[in-house]
């Protein structure tokens, strides 16, 4: 069972009963997703991959909030946004539309999301001319793909109520989809982290994270 909870900056977030733990932080749901995805993430990969199309990799679709600030993010930036993301539990269309994400994106988008919310659940959709989605409902332990993206955001819930996604194999495995030149991010950071993704072959970048969180982590692969 899933809880509407609201987050200090207005924005709501969902607590997960199952695992133990929100979808974001406490301090921001909306603070933290642009903070940590949109700003360290995909505007960085939008300024440094010029080419017409971003690709990316998301472990954790979760509520949908990353998504839907990289689709809007892209519109603005006239990029066509390639987007998968890995979900072992995803949540119904009702519950999607409880947390009223349109609020921070324009209505097209959110109209687009929420009509195909379940054709992209294990098939790449076209929401539109410049976005496709898909959805793999599955784990990150046994998620396999052919392809390789621009950028990986690493949403997974915390190492203290997810310990499995966090391991040094379950890194390199989510690793192994970046392209040379690509982009890890996300809100953790610890010395364990650090050294599981140099060791992945990527330079280590401290960054300060969102409210609530001193540091974050981005890391570029380097071969």
């Amino acid at each position: 069972m899933n809880i509407l909870t609201p987050t200090a900056d207005g924005s709501n977030t969902l607590f997960n009963e199952e695992i133990g733990e929100h979808y974001h932080s406490s301090h921001g749901a909306l603070q933290e997703s642009k903070h940590v995805f949109i700003e360290a993430g995909l505007k960085h990969g939008l300024e440094k991959f010029e080419k017409p199309e971003i690709d990316i990799l998301e472990v954790g679709f979760g509520t949908g909030l990353n998504f839907l600030l990289s689709y809007a993010q892209t519109e603005e930036a006239c990029r066509k946004l390639n987007y998968h993301s890995i979900e072992a539990f995803p949540l119904t269309k009702e519950t999607l539309v409880s947390t009223e994400y349109q609020q921070y994106v324009p209505q097209n988008i959110w109209n687009n999301f929420i009509e195909k919310y379940q054709a992209v659940l294990d098939n790449s959709v076209e929401i539109s001319t410049n976005c496709t989605l898909e959805i793999s409902h599955t784990t990150l332990q046994n998620f396999s793909t052919e392809k390789r993206f621009d950028i990986l955001y690493f949403d997974a819930f915390s190492v203290r109520h997810q310990p499995e996604l966090w391991t040094n194999e379950m890194i390199a495995h989510a690793c192994s989809f970046l392209k040379p030149g690509g982009i890890f991010v996300t809100y953790a950071i610890t010395g364990n982290l650090k050294r599981a993704v140099k060791s992945c072959g990527f330079s280590i970048e401290k960054l300060p994270g969102a409210p609530g969180k001193r540091e974050m982590l981005r890391a570029i692969k380097t071969i």
